[in-house]
């Protein structure tokens, strides 16, 4: 069955008192955080020595709420799992009415789960790692905003209350990427992640638009309902522009090149935009649209080529990168990409994708606040050929962080290997040629991705010590371990109790209109692509095993090849937009600017000019003696006699 059968066949529930005061009161889980944001930006200085608490205890009770919603929908029919929660109405104009209405469906909370979930960990990691900044206050506010926005955006049942979470949701990136605005290195890049994702930002607008104009609404169930009976070139225009979006916060080419660079944010801040929140965004919108992208082949296929090629980018681009947090976020643009392609795939891919965003959640937030961890320890240092031999000093980190790496790479029976395999099966399931050129994309991706996490891997963690001579690398306080194990524990068992039984496959089922896509044990391990990926994961680790453990590291980075070269300077993404955007634009704009100067400003000045000389020149009759106004009517008076002399 088609999404858009669902949506036809049945409007979402909503709610009354009789639904029950948890589904009822669903409004909170985005108010807790929010009140949080609110006190700590309010309270100024004083909340500096207590905010940090409230800060983490709100998101925690939106988590233990999300938990609660979950209960509530298992206990109702699967049809049943669609509930509308009206809030009021937002503004009206004429016949048009965007009102404040929370969907609650398996989809949503899902979401919800994942960002308070994996967002009250790192509030939890960051009373530890912002322990001695003075404005620890604004930072855990930013946060509270920021997984507030969130919640905003996935529990939104129309396009409209989904924008403004989307927009909540970069400017709250914004505030947490310079967070640190003293380096002028952080404020570039806060800037930079807010104009590119104002391109993308721009084509989700514009599709809304669309929708409007072509369904007469912008709500969920009346734009997806209907999304079969509007024209093919509609619904293609649609769809590009909500892909267009979705490249944008989610960090997919060729809108990625605010992602690496966000990397001057406190460490935190990567971990929540790369596992729970932002990047996540754009799968969540392919998916929760898939109605569109189904009606419109040419723009499915599209998100399918964009993932596929992000992918691959980002893991080359992780390959050559010694920064280990700019490794793991080429980590993160790899592991999207793969979701996107999920996504893109249709029904066979939806369950697929959003699982492996769930499991990716928590990998790579381990991962993140393993680095973090690690900078800890080591005077903020990230270049990796700086570490070498950590795991005898840090052994939560190495264990929590190798499981977290174990999971990522796809080692057989932890979450990634289930909820990666999904998607790499997909591929291949998916019909002609492209089934078989995207399916190969996710070989060579598995292939890169054991490679580029074993040099992080190893580089940090074994080998000879590299140490500065003032490092004194150690333990980082249980604040910041304690929820780096959670999140092990889930790097290890979430895949498998999502995908054993088609358990989450037939949760999600209801809300995205897909026929359950899920394979047996047996199925994983003799599938002839299982077999491929854990040969090319096997090469992968072998060979940064040989280049990073049995040779010396070297502490400056060797030229290396041409692709080496590319892929440090991160495929030239950035000097591609400068010389298509950024130096045409600077052209356009200083010939507006002489536009403006020579026709806008010169017609006004002229006019301006005309008029002050014309009132110079009349003021120099006005010279204030009674004989010469005397004079004046007497002459006056004198050609009237003689015009009427004349006359008569």
């Amino acid at each position: 069955m088609a999404v858009s059968d669902i949506f036809l066949a049945a409007e979402p529930v909503v709610t009354t008192e009789a639904g029950g005061a948890i589904m009822s009161n669903a409004w909170l889980l985005i108010a807790l955080p929010l009140l949080g944001a609110a006190v700590l930006l309010l309270g100024g200085r004083r909340t500096n020595g207590w905010g940090h608490g409230v800060a983490v205890v709100l998101p925690l009770a939106a988590f233990a709420w999300a938990v609660l919603l979950l209960v509530e929908l298992l206990g109702m029919a699967p049809h049943e799992r669609s509930v509308s929660v009206p809030v009021y109405t937002w503004f009206s104009a004429g016949g048009f009415s965007a009102d404040v209405t929370l969907l609650i469906d398996p989809l949503s909370v899902s979401f919800a789960l994942l960002v308070t979930g994996v967002g009250s960990l790192i509030h939890i990691y960051s009373v530890g790692y912002m322990a001695h900044d003075e404005n620890r206050r604004l930072f855990f506010a930013y946060l509270n905003l920021f997984v507030a926005a969130m919640l905003v955006l996935v529990l939104a049942d129309n396009f409209v209350l989904l924008f403004l979470g989307w927009e909540g949701v970069g400017l709250a990136s914004y505030l947490l990427i310079g967070f640190w605005q003293h380096k002028p290195s952080a404020a570039v890049a806060a800037k930079k992640a807010f104009l590119v994702n104002r391109v993308g930002d721009l084509g989700l607008l514009i599709a809304i638009m669309l929708m409007f104009a072509t369904f007469g609404t912008v709500a969920f169930s009346g734009v997806l309902g209907a999304a079969d009976q509007a024209g093919q070139g509609v619904l293609t225009a649609i769809g590009l522009l909500l892909l267009l979006g979705a490249c944008g916060k989610s960090a997919q080419l060729p809108l990625q090149s605010w992602l690496l660079d966000a990397m001057e944010g406190p460490t935190p801040v990567s971990a929540l935009i790369h596992a729970a929140t932002m990047v996540t965004a754009g799968v969540y919108l392919i998916v929760r649209a898939g109605p569109i992208f189904e009606a419109a082949p040419t723009a499915q296929l599209a998100v399918a080529i964009v993932g596929a090629a992000t992918l691959l980018a980002g893991a080359i681009i992780g390959c050559a990168k010694d920064d280990i947090k700019k490794a793991l976020a080429g980590s993160t643009m790899s592991q999207i990409g793969y979701m996107t392609l999920a996504a893109g795939l249709g029904p066979i891919g939806y369950a697929a994708a959003i699982a492996h965003l769930m499991t990716h959640g928590f990998f790579k937030a381990g991962l993140f606040l393993g680095a973090g961890s690690v900078m800890h320890g080591m005077n903020d240092e990230v270049d990796m050929r700086r570490y070498g031999g950590l795991r005898r000093h840090m052994p939560i980190t190495f264990v929590t962080f190798g499981l977290g790496y174990l999971a990522i790479i796809g080692v057989p029976l932890l979450s990634g290997w289930w909820t990666k395999e999904g998607i790499i099966q997909a591929a291949f399931e998916y019909p002609g040629v492209a089934g078989q050129l995207l399916g190969t994309a996710t070989l060579l991706g598995a292939g890169l991705t054991a490679f580029y996490m074993s040099r992080i891997m190893f580089m940090t963690f074994l080998g000879e010590k590299r140490w500065a001579e003032d490092a004194h690398p150690h333990e980082s306080p249980m604040s910041m371990t304690a929820p780096m194990i959670v999140l092990a524990v889930g790097s290890v068992a979430l895949g498998a109790l999502l995908v054993v039984g088609h358990t989450f496959a037939d949760f999600l089922a209801p809300a995205i209109g897909a026929e359950v896509h899920a394979f047996d044990f047996a199925h994983m391990v003799l599938s002839p692509y299982s077999l491929i990926a854990l040969a090319v994961l096997a090469a992968g680790v072998a060979l940064a095993w040989w280049r990073y453990v049995k040779a010396p590291v070297p502490l400056t980075a060797p030229r290396g090849n041409v692709l080496t070269v590319a892929a440090r300077n991160e495929l030239y993404g950035n000097t591609i937009n400068e010389g298509l955007f950024m130096r045409p634009g600077r052209v356009l704009a200083a010939g507006l600017d002489v536009f403006d100067r020579a026709v806008v400003d010169g017609t006004v000045n002229g006019v301006g000019t005309t008029v002050r000389d014309s009132s110079t020149g009349l003021r120099t009759t006005q010279t204030g003696f009674a004989r010469t106004y005397a004079l004046t009517m007497l002459l006056g008076a004198a050609i009237v006699v003689a015009m009427l002399a004349v006359r008569i």
